[in-house]
C-alpha cells in the first residue's frame, strides 16, 4: 500500500498551497509519500502521517471539523492513541488546545493543555492581525528544526495565539513572546504557515516527513 500523508479537508484550510508545499518537500527530501487531500476518516486511519490546516476563527474551524462524521474519533484513535506523526498548521495547530476563547469559549481537541486567546502585544503600535515575516526563536531542540537556523524567518497571519505553560518548542517576538511552534510526543503544530514560508517552510515540512517520534 502506498505511503500517504492525509491532508484533512474540513472546509477551513489553505489546501491547495499546503498540498503543493508538502508534495514539493516530499520530492526534494527524497521521501516517497503521496499527499491525499481527504475528508474521509478511513483514509486518515490508513495514512502514515496527518496534517491539519486551518484558516479563520477557532469556533468555525472546530465546528467544521466536528461536522465531518467520525473524523475527530479517528484522529483520537490514530494520532493520540495510535501515535501517527501529526502536524497542525495555524488554526489547525490551535485546535489542539483545551479551549479557544474567540467569540466565547469553544472546547478544542484537548491534546495539549493550553488556551487560544487574543493577541495582546505590549507595543500598542503593533497591528492585529499579526501579518508578515517574523523570526523564530527555538526554545527546545526538536527534529522538526533540523537545518533551520536561529535567524530563520517564517510567515504569520493570525489574531489569536496559543498560550501554554509547557510544550512550547519555538516562539516569535511580536510585542512579547508568542508561541510559534508547539508539540509533544508525536504532535507538532506551527502558528506560522510553512506553505507560505519559502525555503524555511519547505525545510520544516521535509523534516516532518522524516520525523520518527
Amino acid at each position: 500500500m502506498a505511503r500517504t500523508i492525509a491532508l484533512i479537508d474540513y472546509g477551513s484550510g489553505n489546501l491547495r498551497s499546503a498540498e503543493k508545499a508538502l508534495a514539493r518537500a516530499n520530492a526534494e527530501s527524497g521521501s516517497d509519500f503521496t499527499v491525499v487531500v481527504t475528508n474521509d476518516p478511513e483514509t486518515v486511519r490508513h495514512s502514515e502521517r496527518v496534517v491539519l490546516p486551518g484558516v479563520g476563527a477557532f469556533a468555525d474551524c472546530m465546528r467544521g471539523l466536528s461536522a465531518v462524521g467520525g473524523m475527530i474519533e479517528v484522529l483520537d484513535a490514530t494520532v493520540v492513541r495510535g501515535g501517527k506523526p501529526f502536524l497542525g498548521i495555524c488554526v489547525g495547530m490551535q485546535l489542539m488546545a483545551r479551549v479557544g476563547r474567540e467569540f466565547g469559549e469553544t472546547p478544542g481537541l484537548g491534546w495539549i493543555d493550553g488556551e487560544v486567546v487574543h493577541l495582546a502585544p505590549h507595543d500598542s503600535a503593533l497591528k492585529i492581525p499579526h501579518m508578515g515575516w517574523n523570526g523564530l526563536h527555538i526554545a527546545e531542540p526538536h527534529p522538526i528544526f533540523e537545518n533551520i537556523s536561529e535567524d530563520a524567518h517564517a510567515y504569520f497571519v493570525h489574531s489569536f495565539e496559543f498560550r501554554s505553560r509547557a510544550n512550547i518548542l519555538a516562539t516569535t517576538d511580536y510585542g512579547g513572546a508568542v508561541t510559534a511552534v508547539i508539540g509533544r510526543d508525536n504532535l507538532v503544530g506551527t502558528q506560522f504557515h510553512p506553505e507560505k514560508s519559502q525555503a524555511v517552510g519547505l525545510r520544516l515540512l521535509a523534516n516532518f516527513l522524516r520525523w520518527q517520534p
